[in-house]
Parts: structure tokens; C-alpha cells; sequence
């Protein structure tokens, strides 16, 4: 195993190197991968998913967590290991291949004859990668009579031969197709798993941050709650002789409805963070609390712009995709692949030779007569008569090929659709979360004003109650309208490819797109405008 870890560890790190002109560590050891598979048992599972404990989760520790025990995460780094070791064994099969054996035989005949055989074997095999074969053969056979007459022969013979394709199957990019494809799935599975990487990082980003929008949204609703219950105080207590009792009762019904949205909120939060803890691997009885202090950095970070337009946020994503590399190779893959099925359809042109030398007889099989030897050669042709198999697969890649233009052309207009749709949504969460703050501030004025009035007699309980419903839906649209922002706006830089997630605190870092350090960063993405677009400029020419 530890020779099978060291081969793919280093071919991953040369892939790397290659790739990113980098190498990162990479392993996938787990605390169980020392132990004896019979040292564990089921019982010592079922004990540590049972563990129990309190701890503060920050942000950064979440993620940490996330990379160390992520069942997800552990698997993709299985599949990228796995790559290299399918690798390994491709690459193994151009190594001279040894081999050694022995055949010890006894044999009795109906006329009481008793005799021995041993039949020993040495040599190698090795594989050209221009398909061509050579192989060395050493064969000893030693044979001996124990009853009748006393014979025995000792033969010895040393043969090699040369198998060489000229026509189908000849040439190191038909030969060796395997290995091509092999070296080249490495390269693949090392970039899907780096894109993984930041995909899985703002993931785990951004359901931290929308379970602190949801804890916002707990303390919003309690906050409505408690609101809701001093207005039916101070109702109850003006409805002895100020106001009709139906005020009253009206108060109370709406401090029922709060109390039941602020307990619905609590569930929605706790399931949340139980599929939180899932995700990161921690047991479920793990009581853990989330580090506020994330998404007040964000709210003092402000609403980062991503200065840049669509046709050089697509240019970028376009340089910078790594899946996007994978596809433009796959497509280059299936292209080859025509070639590959293309050669199957050829005659069978072999060329071979051999030559062998035997022992001097009947006993001394360690003398060789070297001008006693043996040697042929000559051109096996097969006609391709019978090619009804490699027809099919020739049509079937040609099939594969044209499907593979379409899942190209497919994956680029995903991709300028992500992108687009992006910066749609980056300028309206931006002009959502300017229209609630300005909502929050009109509704604290609005409570109070009314909550005052009311007190005075000059408006409706029912006043009050629709200012207190505005007031914590403003409070829950602003937090989401900040946290939508910056998820989009990293979701952008992910989508083009630029995301770092490897930065200390990347969620707080602008990121680098191409071109716009030429430009001053404005206060607003590039293209957002604050005006709305009528229906006329959007449906009509």
C-alpha cells in the first residue's frame, strides 16, 4: 500500500505541477486508514456519531472541519487518486514484464514405468508503445525414469520473439491509446477536483452566512414578538374604558400569529444547522454556535463592486474555467477516438521473428552449441472480412463526437448564462438591499409614531400592527438582501473562475477579473443603474 501511495502521490503532484506550476499536499488518509479493517468495529462508529459536545464555529474553523471530514470531499479526493492509480497500472504495462516458475509432474504407466518432470521458466515480456511485443524465454526441462531403464534428459532453450503491427494497431497514438487517455483522465479529475475545492468552499461559506441570516431572522421574529405582547398589554389595558374590547382581541390574535412564526422560525434554524453539522461531519449531538462577528464583517465591508461588463466577465470565465478545459479536452478526446476506431477497421499486417537455441543432448543443459541455433520470421496478413464490431464502434464514435460538439456548445452558453444571470442578480440584490435599508429606517419611525398615536387615541390598534408586520419584514429583507449580495457576487467570481478560496477570508476579498484593475472600481458594478426599465424598453423594439 505504502509503495501504491507513493507512486500516486508523486504523479499527482508532477500533474500539479504541470497544471498550476504548483503542487498543493494532497492525501487521503483518514484517522482509520493506519488501523487493521478487524480492529474496527461497528459498535466504535455508531460510539463517536453518539459524541455530545458545545463548541463556538467560526467561519474559518467550518471550513477546516468541512475539508477534514466531508464525506463528499473524501470522495472526490478517492476519485482523483483513483485516476493516478489506473494510471499506474497503464504505465505498467510498457515496463518489461518478469516472470519465473516452476512445474513439478509425476507419471506412472500401465507397465509400471515411474518418472519426474520438472519444467522451469525464466524470462520477460515488454510492450512497445508502438504495439509491437518482444519477449526472452528461458525453459529448462529435466526428465528422469526411475524404474526399467534409467533414462533421463536435461534440455535447456532460449528463445526470443518479435511481434510488430504494420497496419492496424501500429503507431504509439493507436498503440498506446490507454495510456494517452489515462494520463490525460489524471489531468482532468486534478482540475475537476480543484474547481470542487472552491465550489465546495463557498458552499460551506455560504451556508454559514445563511444561518446567520436565519439566526437574524430569529431575533427579528422575537423581537416582533415581544412588541406584539406589549401592545396587547397596553391595548387591554385602554380597552377598560378608552377602546372597544374588539381592539383588544385583535392585538391578541396578532401576538398568537408572532409567538407561532417566531417557534416556526426556531425549527426552521435548528433543522438548518443540524444539516449544517451533516455537512461538516460533526455529530449530530454536538451543540454548536455560529460566530456572529462573519456577517457583521460583511455589513461593514459594504457592497463590493465586480467592476466589469459581460462580454469580459464571459472573455474571462471563458480563460479561467477549469471544467471549461476539461470539456475543450474531452472534445479533443473524442476526436482522437474517430482515429482510434478508424485504425480498427484496417487489415491485420503483422511482422514477426524468433530465434531459439537448445542445449547440447541428451543431458547437459548448460552447454549451448551457439551454431546450432533456430531462426524464423516473416508477414501474417488478415484479411478484414469479418469487421462488423469495429464498423459499429466506428459509427458510434463518430456519434460520440458529434454529441460531444453539442455538449461543448451546450456548456458555453451555460456558462454565459451563469454569467449574465450573475450580474443580473448582483445589481438587483444591490438595489434590493438600498430599498430595505431605507425600509428599515421608515419603519422604526413608523412603529414609533404609531405605537405614540395610539397611546394618544388617534390611530387604530391596527395601525400599529400593520407598522410593527413592516417593521421585522424590512429588518429580514435587509439581512437577505446583504447576504444574497455577497453570495452573488462571490457565486460571480466563481462562475468566472477567479474565486480564490484558498486566501485567508476570501469572502471578504474583491477578487481579481481581468481587466479591472484598468478601471477605477466604481461604487457600482459596471452596467447597474439605479433607474427601472419599463415594460416598453423590455418588450418592445
Amino acid at each position: 500500500m505504502k509503495s501504491a501511495d507513493k507512486e500516486v502521490y508523486k504523479i499527482i503532484q508532477t500533474k500539479q505541477q504541470a497544471v498550476f506550476g504548483q503542487t498543493n499536499a494532497f492525501t487521503i488518509d483518514t484517522r482509520y486508514s493506519g488501523r487493521d479493517a478487524d480492529d474496527l468495529k461497528a459498535k466504535e462508529i455508531m460510539e463517536d456519531r453518539l459524541q455530545a459536545a458545545k463548541k463556538v464555529l467560526t467561519l474559518p474553523e467550518a471550513l477546516r472541519l468541512a475539508v477534514e471530514n466531508n464525506r463528499t470531499y473524501q470522495l472526490r479526493k478517492e476519485n482523483l487518486y483513483l485516476a493516478a492509480l489506473t494510471l499506474t497500472r497503464e504505465r505498467f504495462n510498457y515496463v518489461p514484464q518478469f516472470f519465473a516458475g516452476t512445474t513439478l509432474t509425476g507419471e506412472r504407466s500401465s507397465n509400471g514405468d515411474e518418472s519426474a518432470r520438472a519444467a522451469n521458466r525464466l524470462g520477460a515480456d515488454a510492450l512497445f508503445k508502438t504495439g509491437g511485443r518482444i519477449g526472452l524465454d528461458l525453459a529448462n526441462d529435466l526428465l528422469r525414469f526411475y524404474t526399467g531403464d534409467p533414462r533421463r534428459s536435461a534440455v535447456s532453450t532460449i528463445s526470443l520473439s518479435l511481434l510488430q503491427p504494420l497496419l492496424r494497431g501500429a503507431g504509439a497514438k493507436i498503440a498506446a491509446e490507454n495510456l494517452t487517455q489515462a494520463e490525460r483522465n489524471v489531468i482532468y479529475e486534478i482540475r475537476s477536483f480543484s474547481y470542487y475545492q472552491n465550489t465546495f468552499a463557498f458552499d460551506i461559506a455560504s451556508t454559514y452566512l445563511r444561518l446567520l441570516q436565519q439566526q437574524d431572522t430569529v431575533r427579528n421574529q422575537f423581537n416582533n414578538y415581544q412588541s406584539r405582547t406589549n401592545l396587547t398589554g397596553r391595548t387591554m389595558a385602554l380597552a377598560v374604558d378608552r377602546l372597544a374590547p374588539i381592539q383588544a382581541d385583535q392585538a391578541k390574535q396578532e401576538e398568537f400569529a408572532a409567538k407561532n412564526s417566531y417557534i416556526l422560525a426556531v425549527d426552521r434554524y435548528r433543522n438548518s444547522l443540524d444539516q449544517f453539522k451533516i455537512t461538516l461531519g460533526l455529530p449530530l449531538g454536538y451543540d454548536i454556535r455560529l460566530d456572529e462577528s462573519a456577517l457583521k464583517e460583511i455589513e461593514a465591508l459594504g457592497l463590493l463592486p465586480v467592476p466589469v461588463t459581460e462580454d469580459e466577465a464571459f472573455r474571462t470565465a471563458v480563460d479561467h474555467r477549469l471544467d471549461l478545459l476539461n470539456e475543450i479536452d474531452i472534445f479533443e478526446d473524442s476526436k482522437r477516438k474517430i482515429k482510434i476506431a478508424a485504425d480498427r477497421l484496417k487489415p491485420d499486417l503483422n511482422l514477426f521473428a524468433d530465434a531459439s537455441l537448445q542445449s547440447e543432448r541428451p543431458t547437459d543443459y548448460a552447454n549451448f552449441d551457439l551454431n546450432d541455433y533456430r531462426l524464423s520470421g516473416g508477414v501474417q496478413l488478415n484479411l478484414p472480412l469479418n469487421r462488423r464490431l469495429e464498423r459499429n464502434s466506428y459509427r458510434s464514435a463518430l456519434i460520440s463526437f458529434e454529441r460531444q460538439i453539442r455538449t461543448l456548445a451546450l456548456f458555453l452558453d451555460d456558462l454565459k448564462n451563469d454569467v449574465r444571470s450573475d450580474l443580473r442578480t448582483l445589481d438587483q440584490t444591490r438595489q434590493s438591499y438600498e430599498i430595505q435599508n431605507n425600509a428599515k429606517a421608515l419603519a422604526d419611525q413608523r412603529v414609533e409614531s404609531t405605537e405614540l398615536q395610539q397611546a394618544a387615541g388617534r390611530v387604530q390598534v391596527r395601525d400599529v400592527l400593520e407598522a410593527q408586520t413592516a417593521r421585522v419584514q424590512a429588518y429580514n429583507a435587509a439581512t437577505a438582501a446583504l447576504v444574497d449580495y455577497h453570495l452573488t457576487r462571490l457565486r460571480l467570481l466563481l462562475d468566472l473562475g477567479v474565486l480564490k478560496t484558498d486566501q485567508e477570508k476570501f469572502w471578504l476579498r474583491p477578487g481579481e477579473v481581468s481587466r479591472a484593475e484598468e478601471r477605477q472600481a466604481a461604487a457600482k458594478p459596471a452596467g447597474a443603474s439605479d433607474e427601472l426599465i419599463t415594460p416598453q424598453q423590455l418588450f418592445e423594439k
